[in-house]
């Protein structure tokens, strides 16, 4: 009998010696991992009939490639383990194509029946897989001219590695667009690495990029390898990109112009192999001319541009639209609706100022909320109104905020003007925040771990601007 062989991706020595002696012991053959780098190396030597993997590993997260490995292992089985007992890690997990999900602690005796399990049902689980590839949902639904030349642009532009930019309001779907660049190129059995300018603190930035060495800064307590790394090969996303500081847009630019970096603290320079497709909701020219976006680096990032469509220049993919999200609500275990030609008429009217993603929120909650299957014009009616209070509401509490900060300036520019002659700016942008941070920790009871979640910061950066700014408040559990 030929003997069965296992990866366990794991990086804490004693679980993972006392586990591959175990799985030894039964009559396996081990190979062993102990970061992503070395797993998608086993990965793609088409070694191994079982994955054991843990999710948090040195140099990123096991759910930055499970796709990939699900993708380009399609009988594979994965089993995950990790501390992290939640719901999400769980979800994260079934949803991204493991066999099954496994917390720590766990019992070797469960873990031996679980293996066997998934060696016997091997066969059975690649062609599940291949079913699920069949009958893949599309990842970007409309038939409009404005899509139709969408379409084109992606089935020609997936045929190279050109850097790509995509132009598209909040809730168009730029990161689709992004995967259907990846999964249609010659990079696809490669992973698509995403990372999102506006989610990450801006001193975390570069980091988060190009790696870091154990100690190379406050907190870096372990090696990283950076999403360039991460990217090897395949594609690298950068959301937001317009969120990104001017320091790290440099090194980013001298990373595209080399075509290689060093991780934060490193002395070896790595060549960089990934194409690079960057996404924004925002004007770069104005960004360029406020001095806020290097010339240099939307030249080399604008190299071929893409324009998603506002839902509002494409409703005749409203019905379509609607169609695939009451799909989704199905495999969601809600309730099914149906819609008439007159409804689709009703949704038409609307503008949708969130696009696909607003549109997408709205189909589903209706179905949540409404238990007869067919959807009234007059609760339509009623529920688009609601939204357009929203709409109203939102801009009238920006105009308000406007006016205060327009009124205030008009009566004092003068005395600032006298008080803080050539330092105007940053008088002001430091009173703002300060007067954000205070209210922020005021209403989270001096909670500075809350406050920072709300204000998107990192809680050492909050620190240090309380320090900075001399704020004076209250802390509770900090």
């Amino acid at each position: 009998m030929i003997k069965k062989t296992l990866i366990i991706a794991e990086d804490d020595e004693s679980i993972r010696l006392v586990t591959s002696r175990y799985l030894q012991d039964l009559g396996y053959e081990i190979l062993m991992a102990s970061n992503l780098k070395e797993l998608w190396k086993l990965i793609e030597s088409n070694k191994g009939d079982a994955l054991i993997t843990d999710v948090m590993l040195p140099d990123g997260e096991l759910f930055d490639i499970l796709p990939q490995i699900v993708e380009y292992r399609v009988n594979l089985p994965v089993i995950v383990v990790s501390a992290k007992n939640n719901l999400q890690t769980a979800i994260s997990a079934t949803k991204q194509g493991a066999y099954e999900y496994l917390p720590k602690p766990f019992d070797l005796d469960e873990l031996q029946k679980l293996i066997k399990k998934a060696l016997e049902s091997k066969q059975n689980f690649k062609n599940k897989t291949k079913i699920r590839n069949e009958s893949e949902k599309q990842l970007i639904v409309g038939r409009s001219p404005a899509m139709q030349d969408l379409y084109k642009s992606i089935a020609r532009l997936s045929q190279n590695d050109l850097t790509v930019m995509i132009y598209g309001e909040s809730g168009t779907g730029k990161e689709l667009v992004a995967k259907a660049l990846h999964k249609y190129s010659k990079r696809s059995e490669k992973p698509l690495i995403a990372l999102n300018m506006a989610a990450i603190p801006n001193d975390l930035i570069e980091s988060e990029l190009f790696g870091h060495e154990k100690g190379s800064f406050t907190g870096a307590h372990q090696k990283s390898d950076g999403k360039f790394k991460l990217a090897e090969k395949g594609t690298l996303f950068l959301d937001e990109i317009g969120d990104m500081p001017i320091d790290a847009q440099t090194r980013l630019l001298r990373v595209l112009q080399e075509g290689e970096f060093t991780p934060i603290g490193g002395k070896e320079k790595i060549q960089a192999d990934a194409r690079i497709i960057a996404a924004t909701n925002k004007n770069l020219s104005n960004l360029i001319e406020k001095g806020e976006f290097r010339e240099d680096l939307f030249y080399r990032l604008n190299v071929v541009p893409i324009s998603i469509p506002p839902l509002r220049e494409r409703k005749e993919d409203i019905p379509e639209l609607v169609n695939h999200f009451l799909d989704k609500a199905k495999d969601l275990k809600l309730e099914p609706k149906k819609f008439t030609s007159e409804s689709f008429q009703i949704l038409e009217k609307y503008q949708w100022p969130g696009n696909v993603r607003e549109l997408e929120n709205f189909i589903l909650k209706l179905c949540a909320l409404y238990t007869d299957e067919n959807i009234m014009n007059e609760d339509l009616t009623d529920e688009i109104r609601n939204l357009q209070k929203l709409d109203q509401q939102m801009l009238d509490t920006e105009n308000q905020f406007s006016k205060i900060l327009e009124n205030y300036l008009s009566r004092n520019i003068n005395k600032i003007n006298k008080e803080y002659q050539g330092d105007v700016y940053n008088y002001f942008v430091t009173e703002l925040e300060k007067v954000l941070l205070l209210e922020v920790l005021k209403n989270n009871n001096g909670n500075q771990l809350k406050a920072a979640e709300l204000l998107g910061l990192n809680r050492n950066t909050l620190r240090k601007k309380i320090t900075e700014l001399n704020i004076k408040i209250d802390q509770e559990n900090n």
